[in-house]
This record gives structure tokens, C-alpha cells and sequence, in this order.
């Protein structure tokens, strides 16, 4: 009904106001003589009808002037309810002075029925619509169903009670013994009844009152509400509630990992420790996404030290802030060592290995934005494989204990530039892990992470806010998808198995398909998709077409085979490396086209290298369009 009227014109509803409002003056006024003098005494002069349209003119002007008729009537409260009142208070003082203007006939009695009889008819009106119309009169909060009946559910119509942004309209309750009856004056539904209640109340939001809720359940709780495209808010851990950090009713949004997320394995202790309690640990590309989240668990594990080196000055500035009032907060003294520098200079690696001592690195310096190393051949070249060839030699010379690199399930069977260099820095490091030496080379291989800069979620969540389009690549690509803060813990556990040279995968569950992921999104913010079944909805989707290199699926095992190890989320890949000495081949002659600027024939070398990179017919297209670098001759 509500959408209904919004449908109507501005300036007729202003129109059919006016003509009411003067409707309902006119019965005030000559209803209030009849029933002060009764109808067989009635005689109105022109002086009685020129004092009433003194009066209508200057009460329907001042509504005009004080925005009576710009408010929402389905919205009308106690504000605008006293707002009307005092106009009609102050028509009746100029309906007293009429008969001194005028010369009109007033007893003293009139003014004071027309009073009633006028609020009657404008200011109960306005209330009657309003209260049929969305049931609240004297507030102008938001409708909201809260999903739990428990204890944290009444908490939370307590608190918002208290406030003035919702109104609990009923609740939902899985629990059958609960459906039916009522808490605090609302009704208990089951989520089978949410249709009714969209019927009745229109769209609406609907807090999650479960503070402690599993992951797995939660999930269960979403999938019932997200088809329906309304808002969903949840209330704070339990936790945060109790220490006072967060009251309940300082609800969140649902996030994308709670809609796609698992439930997380217990890790293992030792697993955490093994390379951090009490080592000087070193983490490449700490102002990162996954950089940043290996840095917030690192301080949790005890090290001796912390050295953050990034080539991104504000980047590193920003964790290293975020870091240094983590501690204060909980008075740990761990000291931490925000360094610039890139790791394709091996001096200036060797220089902070052996100043700083470092026992453990975490390399997760790279360029990892398919799209940008694609069109940036030689850069991404540089930093992937020679910047993890130069600081791994760095770690050798130094004798650092463990090196983990973060690779990429875009590394197996590579079809674009960043896969390729990314399996070649893989190579690099086994080709190292076979020589003679004290450091462990470890690699953890997995795919997207959520929330990270640059993925789809954050891209979507912008998009979705400034109204869409939603652009996806195909509408049949797949993504594997992990949480940052697993993805960060299982590295660090990852990296302390193995003797050297070991690739380890994490496991990321099941793909997601991207567009399933566009359109929950966009349910779980109130909104719907404009398709074909809703030629009415709110976001369009548009799709774009697959990038050069971009495949629609990602592969995490190169091989088939695939080894348990005791953490049951960590498997170890059984694939082929290569000896040093054919690493270094393959290294020398991309050192030899990146000083030719030749990006052409460093693709061809990565093309022969045992890398099984096959670029797709857009990237070699692509490829042979683009201009070639200008060279300075001196």
C-alpha cells in the first residue's frame, strides 16, 4: 500500500491535502455554531463566512510555512501531532479577532468546539493514517524483525526501545514451542512466516539476536532470510557485550564470510608456535591484506621481534600503527620494526637478516592483480621471481631457519603472466631447497581470500552502495574462497611442517560461483537483482567477458595426488621441481630479455619453462597489440 502512494505526483498529494484540511475547517466552523446555538437559530451573515475564510486562509497558510503538508503522513508522531495543534490553537485566536475585524457573530464558545472538532478531523486523521499504515504513532523508528526469542532477543527489544532508530514489529524463532506466542507484546513467527510478514509490514530489516552463534548455523539462518532480500543485522559477540567494549543494540552487518564461511578447525598449538615464540620474525609485503592478517597473528604467538618491510611507505605506516596500539592496549612490551625497502634488492635483504638476526620469513611480497602484471610484463617479472630469487638468496646467506612463500592456486596451470611467475618463484625456492644449506624453504598454495584489496567483495559491496551495475567477467566463473584471518593461520601452521622444498595446499572447500555470490550480496543489503524473473529490481548485473588470462575456474593441485597431514585443512602437493641449476638457466636468460625490455621474449621463456603456462588467445593478442617500451640509449 505504502509503495502505492509513493507513486502518486508531490504536487497532487499537496493538492488533496489542502482541499481536506479546508474540507475539515469548514465542518469545524459551522458544525461548532450549530452545536453551540443549534440548527433551527443558524443564520450566517457575510460577516460569519468572510471571519471563516480569514480563518481557513491563515491556518491553511500556516501549515504551508511550517511544513506541515511537506511531512510524510504514514510518519506522523507526537512531534507533528503538537506541531498541528498549536496552528489550530493560534486559528482560534484569529477566529476571536474576527469578530472584532469582521464584525462577525462569535460567541465565546465557538473558537473552543472548533478547536476540537478541527484536531478531530486534521490531527486524528493524520494519526489514524498513520498508525494503519505502519502501526507507530508517536515515534518515527524503523521496522525491524528480530530473529531469536531468547534472552539476547528480549535484551535487544529493551535497548531499542530505549532508542529512537527501531521499532520491533514481532519475532522469529526456529524453536516450534515458541511459535504462536508472544514476548513483550510480540508475536513469534517461524522464518516460513516471513512472506506473511513482508505482506503485512513491508520490507524490513531483521537483527540476528544470537550472540554465540556457529558458524554453520549461522549460515543455515542466512540462507533462510536472503531470498527474501531484506537487510540483515547482527548483534555483537557475547563477549564484546559482556566486557562492555559494544552494547547489544550495536548491531553489524552481516558479513560475506558468515554467508559463504565454514567452521573453523581448532589449530594446532605447536604448529603456531614453531616458527614464531621467541624467534625475530620478518614478514615481506607487510602492508598487504594477507601480510597485515599474518602480522595481527605473529604478535598473538609470542616472537622476540617483529620486522614489518614493505616498499608501500603509507602501507607499512598503517599496519605499523595498528600493531603498536594493539600492544599498548594489552601492555605487551614486543618490539616491532617497520622497514621500507624491496625485496629485489639482496644487499639490502642481507643487511637486515644479519643486523636483525631473523630466524623466520613470511614472503608475502608480490604483485598479485591478474589484470596489472598482465599489462605490466616486465615489473611483475621482477617482483615475483627475481624478488623472491634475490631475498631467498639473502635468507641462505644469512642463515635464516624457515622461509614460507605465499603462492597462489593461479600458479597451477597457469594461464596469465602472474600464475606464471608465481609457479617460477615456486621452482626458484625448490630449486634453492635442494642445494646444501640451514634454511627450509616452505610453500602454501591457495586461492582467493575474502575481503582482500582488489577481490570481488569489497568491489561488489561499493558497487551494490552507489546503486550498481554489478560487473562480473562471465556469468559461470568460479572462485575458491577463504577468510583472511584462516587463510593467515593456516600459513603460519603450514610453514612449520615439512623438511624443505615441500608445497603444501590449503583446503578452501567448495568454489563459489561469482554471480550466486552478486546476488546474496546484494539480498543481504535490502536489495534486488533486475533480471529477467525481476525486470524491477534494484542492481543490474553486466558482464564484461573473461580478461586475457583470467580462466573461469582455479585449480589448487597441479598433480592428483594430494598427502593428509595432521592438520586436516593442510594437504602437501607430490609435484615436480627442478634442480638449482636449471633455475638458474631460466633466471639468467629472463635477467638477459628484462635488460632488452623484451617482453615478448620473456613471455616465450616462461612459455618453455616447465611451468605449464598456456597464455590464452586474448593475452597473446593482447600481447602483440601493445607497443613496444621505449628504450633511453645513452
Amino acid at each position: 500500500m505504502v509503495r502505492r502512494i509513493d507513486l502518486i505526483p508531490s504536487a497532487i498529494k499537496l493538492l488533496l491535502a489542502v482541499i481536506y484540511d479546508l474540507f475539515s475547517l469548514a465542518v469545524a466552523f459551522y458544525f461548532a455554531y450549530i452545536i453551540r446555538l443549534g440548527i433551527e437559530n443558524i443564520e450566517f451573515s457575510l460577516h460569519e463566512n468572510i471571519a471563516f475564510v480569514a480563518v481557513a486562509t491563515s491556518t491553511l497558510t500556516l501549515f504551508y510555512i511550517f511544513d506541515v503538508y511537506s511531512s510524510f503522513v504514514r510518519f506522523f508522531n507526537a512531534k507533528a501531532f503538537l506541531k498541528v495543534q498549536v496552528l489550530l490553537l493560534v486559528a482560534c485566536f484569529i477566529f476571536y479577532l474576527s469578530s472584532l475585524v469582521f464584525d462577525a457573530f462569535i460567541p465565546r464558545s465557538v473558537p473552543i468546539v472548533f478547536f476540537v472538532i478541527a484536531s478531530i478531523n486534521i490531527a486524528g486523521a493524520r494519526a489514524l493514517v498513520s498508525i494503519i499504515s505502519r502501526k507507530n504513532l508517536f515515534d518515527e523508528r524503523e521496522g525491524v524483525v528480530i530473529y531469536g526469542a531468547s534472552s539476547a532477543g528480549r535484551q535487544l527489544v529493551h535497548a531499542l526501545s530505549q532508542g529512537k532508530k527501531y521499532q520491533p514489529l514481532a519475532f522469529l524463532d526456529e524453536k516450534k514451542r515458541y511459535v504462536g506466542r508472544r514476548v513483550l507484546g510480540l508475536k513469534i513467527h517461524s522464518h516460513q512466516d516471513i512472506a506473511k510478514l513482508i505482506k503485512k509490514h513491508g520490507q524490513f530489516k531483521v537483527l540476528i539476536a544470537i550472540p554465540t552463534v556457529d558458524p554453520a548455523r549461522l549460515k543455515q539462518i542466512v540462507a533462510h532470510l536472503e531470498p527474501y532480500a531484506l537487510e540483515l543485522l547482527i548483534v555483537p559477540d557475547m563477549s564484546d557485550i559482556v566486557s562492555g567494549k559494544r552494547g547489544i543494540d550495536e548491531l553489524r552487518e552481516v558479513s560475506v564470510d558468515e554467508l559463504l564461511g565454514r567452521k573453523p578447525v581448532e589449530p594446532i598449538a605447536e604448529l603456531l608456535s614453531a616458527n614464531i615464540t621467541d624467534k625475530v620474525v620478518m614478514v615481506s609485503g607487510a602492508g598487504g591484506s594477507i601480510g597485515k592478517e599474518l602480522c595481527r597473528q605473529i604478535v598473538l604467538n609470542k616472537p622476540k621481534a617483529l620486522i614489518l618491510l614493505d616498499v608501500s611507505e603509507a602501507l607499512l605506516y598503517e599496519i605499523h600503527q595498528e600493531l603498536t596500539e594493539t600492544l599498548a592496549e594489552s601492555l605487551n612490551l614486543l618490539h616491532i620494526e617497520p622497514l621500507i625497502g624491496n625485496v629485489q634488492n639482496g644487499m639490502l635483504m642481507s643487511h637486515i637478516f644479519h643486523k636483525h638476526k631473523v630466524q623466520t620469513i613470511y614472503h608475502a611480497a608480490a604483485y598479485k592483480h591478474v589484470p596489472m602484471v598482465e599489462n605490466n610484463v616486465i615489473a611483475g617479472v621482477t617482483n615475483n621471481v627475481l624478488g623472491t630469487y634475490e631475498i631467498a638468496q639473502a635468507a641462505i646467506y644469512c642463515e635464516v631457519e624457515t622461509f614460507v612463500l605465499i603462492s597462489t592456486d593461479k600458479a597451477v596451470r597457469p594461464t596469465n603472466v602472474m600464475g606464471a611467475t608465481k609457479r617460477l618463484a615456486e621452482l626458484v625456492l625448490q630449486g634453492f631447497a635442494k642445494k646444501d644449506h640451514n634454511t627450509r624453504f616452505i610453500m602454501v598454495r591457495f586461492g582467493n581470500v575474502l575481503g582482500s584489496s582488489g577481490s570481488v567483495v569489497p568491489l561488489f559491496k561499493k558497487q551494490i552502495k552507489r546503486g550498481g551495475p554489478i560487473t562480473i567477467t562471465h556469468p559461470d566463473i568460479i572462485r575458491y574462497f577463504m577468510t583472511i584471518p584462516e587463510a593467515a593461520q593456516l600459513v603460519i601452521q603450514a610453514g612449520a611442517m615439512g623438511t624443505g622444498g615441500d608445497v603444501f595446499v590449503l583446503d578452501m572447500g567448495k568454489p563459489v560461483k561469482i554471480v550466486d555470490l552478486a546476488y546474496k550480496m546484494t539480498h543481504l543489503m535490502g536489495l534486488t537483482v533486475k533480471d529477467v524473473a525481476n525486470p524491477l529490481g534494484d542492481i543490474e548485473i553486466q558482464y564484461s567477458g573473461l580478461r586475457p588470462g583470467e580462466k573461469l575456474y582455479e585449480e589448487l593441485l597441479i598433480g592428483d595426488q594430494a598427502s593428509k597431514t595432521k592438520h586436516q585443512r593442510i594437504l602437501t602437493a607430490n609435484e615436480r621441481s627442478l634442480h638449482y641449476s636449471d633455475v638458474a638457466k631460466i633466471i639468467d636468460q629472463l635477467k638477459d630479455a628484462m635488460c632488452d625490455e623484451d617482453e615478448a621474449k620473456i613471455r616465450q621463456i616462461l612459455i618453455a619453462a616447465p611451468l605449464d603456462y598456456k597464455p590464452t588467445i586474448e593475452t597473446i593478442n593482447q600481447a602483440e597489440k601493445k607497443q613496444p617500451v621505449c628504450s633511453i640509449v645513452a
